[in-house]
């Protein structure tokens, strides 16, 4: 078996620390590196391998294969609106299920490479029948998969007749895969800004908390949410109301953010392969804004979180950064508090 203490160390309470810190890609780094932007765009692991070419084949058979066709999808019918619920819940299940049998009911690798040491809790008041599993299946199966399959009803009736901007491949094949290598980085993007916006006051004790309870997350976690999240969640695919794209494009925009998030969420560092070899998943990042709550609010090409003062690249000082913004935070709102208090009296 790998050696895990070859790639990082546990703390006393046995979370898993990389030994690497977080880095955004070379490609918006200063002064760039064109060599190693090459690299990180086309290597493995890389932009394009092996995650993203994986959505991407699936997302363009599911159009090819699995999606009705825009003269049917022109008339709302229950027979294809059901077609497309069942074909999301297919894929879901079956795409969640791979990712928790071999970590969490096999235990292929145990507890190697594993964030949290421990094991989806059985007991716990903040899950539905205390179960954390069984919480995260209902919350993605229940509410997910319906609200995404709404989103997708929606937005094929008006591509379908012709109220969005949709381009045929003939039109500009460069523009049709330029636009589809691009679905990640659109995808951060907004799901940077709608993750701060639920981060915000009441939005997050009302609706983000669920899946926030996660702090100790698994591949069901990731699509586990309150409805009203899932509404926001999905609605990425709104950019293509300005945009022109291609039905391709819309398809892969849902495939993409209905399962990558099982990757995402899996708990573990590396995925252990033959025994002997690991396939890097790089999901820390998000893994630490689980734990902390208040760090690393996306996890893509873009550095927001640098930007915004948000960033834990998991080393030592990063976490004294954060830890120092925290109490700053924490001294500003004892302050408030005693003003207010001296007002009152």
């Amino acid at each position: 078996m790998v050696d895990e203490t070859q790639y990082g160390e546990r703390d006393r309470r046995g979370h898993w620390r990389p030994f690497k810190a977080i880095e955004y890609p070379p490609i918006v780094t200063w002064p760039m590196k064109p060599l190693a932007a090459l690299k990180w765009f086309a290597g493995f692991p890389g932009y394009l391998f092996p995650w993203n070419t994986f959505y991407f084949a699936v997302g363009l058979a599911v159009w090819y294969f699995a999606t009705p066709s825009m003269e049917t999808m022109k008339t709302l019918s229950w027979d294809w609106v059901a077609f497309i619920f069942v074909r999301n819940m297919a894929l879901v299940i079956a795409y969640y299920s791979i990712w928790h049998f071999w970590l969490y009911i096999k235990r292929a690798q145990d507890t190697q490479f594993k964030f949290n040491a421990n094991w989806p809790s059985n007991d716990n008041s903040a899950f539905l029948f205390k179960s954390q599993n069984i919480d995260n299946v209902i919350w993605s199966l229940a509410s997910g998969i319906p609200i995404c399959t709404a989103w997708e009803v929606g937005f094929y009736w008006f591509m379908s007749n012709g109220y969005l901007p949709v381009m045929t491949y003939a039109d500009s094949p460069i523009y049709f895969w330029v636009m589809l290598l691009l679905i990640p980085v659109f995808r951060d993007i907004h799901f940077h800004w709608i993750h701060r916006l639920l981060h915000v006051g009441p939005l997050y004790g009302w609706f983000h908390s669920i899946h926030h309870n996660n702090v100790n997350p698994g591949p069901w976690s990731g699509l586990s949410m309150h409805p009203v999240e899932h509404l926001i969640y999905f609605s990425n695919v709104l950019m293509y109301v300005v945009v022109p794209f291609h039905p391709a494009h819309a398809v892969n925009m849902f495939v993409h953010t209905l399962i990558a998030p099982a990757t995402g969420h899996s708990g573990f560092d590396e995925i252990v392969v033959d025994g002997d070899r690991v396939i890097d998943i790089e999901q820390y990042q998000h893994y630490l804004h689980h734990k902390y709550h208040e760090v690393n609010y996306s996890h893509g090409v873009i550095p927001f979180d640098r930007w915004l003062g948000s960033e834990h690249d998991g080393t030592p000082e990063s976490h004294e950064r954060m830890m120092k913004r925290f109490k700053e935070r924490a001294a500003r709102q004892n302050a408030k508090a005693e003003a207010r208090a001296t007002q009152e009296t």
